[in-house]
């Protein structure tokens, strides 16, 4: 099968809704955030250690995760963002995921996932990142996979080369956190980087319609 067509047959998976994208694993599952998400995203990311090495955060309010959910849709009609909720089985909404910073002429975007505290240390990092890399580089075709890292987030910095993600050099002040410049790590994962490792072998169903404009 060639790539455009696979592409398009997973674009063509059914699911509960066909407007809907679904990424699914053995333990967990990428989805559209809904409002009914709101307390359980509100919990999660008001712990203060989730969000630390954050430009946002932690959440005060929960009209804070309600109106995070609101802008998800428009972003996605903008083709500026792809963003999920990641669902665990049992114990429903443990965190986000998602890829933004696109450029469909050089196939590529840019990676960012967190979850909730009591998740950190259980494999849920590399399953989810499994399902968004799945869908990255299956679904959408694309070539090069992007992961920032503060340079003072070494928990990060090994979860990533743990993963496969190559170190490709520190881009200085390249964000601003509360006004203050911050340094990060540019992490990059290529096709077949991807192809040769292990997350190539997880098991992934896209399901759904995967927007056109990320296409």
């Amino acid at each position: 099968m060639s790539r455009s067509t696979e592409t398009r047959a997973l674009a063509g998976l059914d699911a509960h809704d066909p407007d809907d994208l679904e990424v699914r694993g053995t333990e967990l599952m990428l989805r559209y955030a809904r409002m009914a998400d709101a307390p359980a995203l509100f919990k999660l990311a008001s712990n203060p250690e989730v969000t630390q090495f954050f430009s946002w955060g932690p959440y005060s309010h929960r009209s804070e995760a309600e109106a995070y959910i609101r802008s998800l849709s428009a972003k996605r009609a903008q083709g500026t963002m792809l963003e999920f909720v990641i669902v665990h089985k049992e114990a429903g909404v443990i965190g986000v995921t998602g890829l933004s910073e696109f450029s469909l002429r050089d196939r590529r975007a840019v990676v960012g996932t967190w979850h909730g505290r009591e998740w950190w240390g259980t494999g849920a990092n590399r399953q989810s990142k499994a399902l968004v890399l799945g869908l990255a580089f299956r679904g959408l075709g694309l070539a090069r996979v992007t992961a920032w890292c503060g340079t003072d987030n070494g928990r990060s910095q090994k979860a990533l080369e743990r993963l496969g993600f190559v170190h490709e050099g520190v881009l200085r002040h390249w964000h601003q956190h509360a006004g203050e410049p911050k340094d990060v790590i540019s992490y990059g994962m290529l096709r077949s980087d991807w192809e040769a490792s292990g997350l190539a072998k997880e098991p992934v169903e896209i399901a759904g319609r995967i927007p056109p404009q990320f296409l």
